[in-house]
C-alpha cells in the first residue's frame, strides 16, 4: 500500500547531534519519508529544521542517567509519538536508545530501530559496566532492528550477548562524509592551512601531530601526552595541536589538562566547527581511544589525506586499514604510540602514501550518498513487511 508520506522519527539527546545528519532529511523527504527530529532544545535544532525541511520537536533528554528526569523524558516522548504516529522510530546512542525504545514500545510504533553508535561499556568495569550492559540489552530487546555503525561494534555486541544476530545490521557511519566538497584537500588552500598555524603560533615548516575530540580520559589523552614526551625529545621543533573542549563530566587527570594548557609546544584550541583547514595543518592525526563508535575524526582526517593512528578497538578497526591508511596500536601502549608517530615524522613518503590511500578508502566506503541509500533501502525493507511503501517508490 503506497502512502503520500511515511513518518520517520529520529531521537537524539542533544541538539548539536543533528550536525551529523545534514543532508539526510532532504534525501529522505525526496523519497517520500518525512523526517522528524526529537532532541533536547538548542539553537541547532531550529537551524537543522530550516536547512533540511524536517519537523522538529524539542524534548529534554539528559545524556547522564537521571531517573526522575528520564521518566519525564519518557513520558514526553510517548506523548509526541502518540501524536505523530510514525511508521518508524529510530533512536541514537545508548541513552536516547533506551528511552526512545521504551517510548516507542509504549506507543506501539510498528517499526522500532535502535541505532548504536558504539558501546561505552567496552571501556568500563564493575557496576557501571553491568548497568550499561543492561541498558544496551533492554534497548536491543525492545527494538525490531539494531543498526551498528561498524562491523567490529556489531560483532562485539553479539559476542557480549546484547543483540541477537538476526536483529543486528551494519551501515557504516550515520551520515557518511562529504568527500567531494567539505572534506576535500583540494578545497583548502595553502593560505588557509598557514593561517591555522599562524593563529596558534606554529611555524609553517614544523611537524604537527593532531588530536581531535573531547578532552577526557576515554580518548587516551593521558597516553597521548606521555607519547608526546618521547616524540618531542627526538623532534624538538614539533608541535601538538589539540582540537576539542575539556569535558568536565569525565575529566582527564588534572596534571594532563594543566600540561595541555601550559606547554608552549601544545596548542589547545577548544571546540572548532570548521575542521578541514585544521586537518590540513596536521601531518598526522592521533586518536588513542579506549572506546569509540567508529572514530569519525579518523575518517575526516583520512579524507583530507592525513595519515592516522588509532587503537585496536571495535569501531576504529573499521576506520583505519592498518599499514595502508594508517597505523593501529594497542590501547594504552604509550611506547607503540610514540613509535608510530615517530615513524610518520621520519618518513614524508609514508605520510603521503598512507594519506592518499586513506582518502581513497573513505571515498569508496563512506560517501554520504552511499550511506543514505543504504539507510533508505533498510527502511523500505522494513516497511514492506507492513505492506507500506512511500508514494515516490510505488511506481
Amino acid at each position: 500500500m503506497a502512502q503520500d508520506s511515511i513518518d520517520l522519527v529520529h531521537i537524539n539527546t542533544e541538539a548539536l547531534s543533528w550536525m551529523f545528519f545534514v543532508g539526510q532529511g532532504a534525501f529522505m523527504k525526496a523519497r517520500g519519508i518525512q523526517f522528524h527530529a526529537i532532541s533536547s532544545p538548542g539553537a541547532y535544532l531550529e537551524t537543522f529544521a530550516a536547512k533540511e525541511g524536517v519537523v522538529v520537536h524539542p524534548v529534554h533528554i539528559s545524556r547522564a542517567i537521571t531517573p526522575l528526569k528520564d521518566l519525564r523524558s519518557l513520558f514526553c516522548l510517548w506523548r509526541h509519538l502518540c501524536r505523530i504516529r510514525p511508521a518508524i522510530v529510530e533512536a541514537h546512542t545508548s541513552k536516547a536508545g533506551i528511552v526512545g525504545m521504551f517510548a516507542g514500545w509504549l506507543a506501539r510504533i510498528p517499526i522500532r530501530i535502535y541505532h548504536n553508535h558504539g558501546m561505552a561499556l567496552l571501556s568500563e568495569k564493575g557496576l557501571r559496566r553491568m548497568l550499561l550492559w543492561w541498558c544496551e540489552r533492554v534497548s536491543c530487546l525492545l527494538a525490531h532492528e539494531v543498526i551498528y555503525v561498524a562491523e567490529s561494534v556489531r560483532d562485539a555486541a553479539v559476542q557480549e550477548g546484547l543483540c541477537p544476530p538476526r536483529k543486528a545490521k551494519v551501515i557504516r557511519s550515520i551520515n557518511g562524509l562529504d568527500t567531494a566538497v567539505r572534506f576535500n584537500p583540494m578545497n583548502v588552500t595553502d593560505d588557509a592551512r598557514g593561517e591555522v598555524r599562524r593563529r596558534h603560533g606554529i611555524p609553517r615548516d614544523a611537524l604537527v601531530v593532531g588530536f581531535v575530540g573531547r578532552i577526557f580520559w576515554v580518548k587516551g589523552v593521558a597516553e597521548l601526552i606521555s607519547a608526546w614526551d618521547e616524540v618531542s625529545t627526538r623532534f624538538g621543533a614539533s608541535h601538538l595541536l589539540v582540537v576539542g573542549a575539556v569535558d568536565s563530566r569525565l575529566p582527564a587527570p588534572p596534571e594532563v589538562v594543566e600540561r595541555l594548557q601550559s606547554d608552549p609546544l601544545i596548542h589547545l584550541t577548544g571546540y572548532i566547527e570548521d575542521m578541514p583547514s585544521y586537518y590540513a595543518a596536521m601531518d598526522v592525526l592521533v586518536l588513542p581511544s579506549f572506546y569509540e563508535g567508529l572514530g569519525y575524526v579518523l575518517l575526516e582526517a583520512s579524507a583530507m589525506q592525513v595519515p592516522v593512528i588509532g587503537t585496536k578497538i571495535p569501531g576504529i578497526l573499521d576506520a583505519v586499514c592498518d599499514g595502508t591508511t594508517g597505523t593501529l596500536v594497542a590501547p594504552g601502549d604509550v611506547t607503540a604510540l610514540a613509535s608510530a608517530i615517530t615513524a610518520y615524522f621520519a618518513d614524508p613518503e609514508l605520510r603521503r602514501t598512507h594519506g592518499a590511500a586513506g582518502r581513497d578508502y573513505v571515498a569508496d566506503n563512506f560517501s554520504q550518498e552511499h550511506v543514505w541509500e543504504a539507510l533508505f533501502q533498510e527502511y523500505k525493507s522494513l516497511l514492506a513487511q507492513l505492506d507500506l511503501v512511500p508514494m515516490s517508490e510505488s511506481s
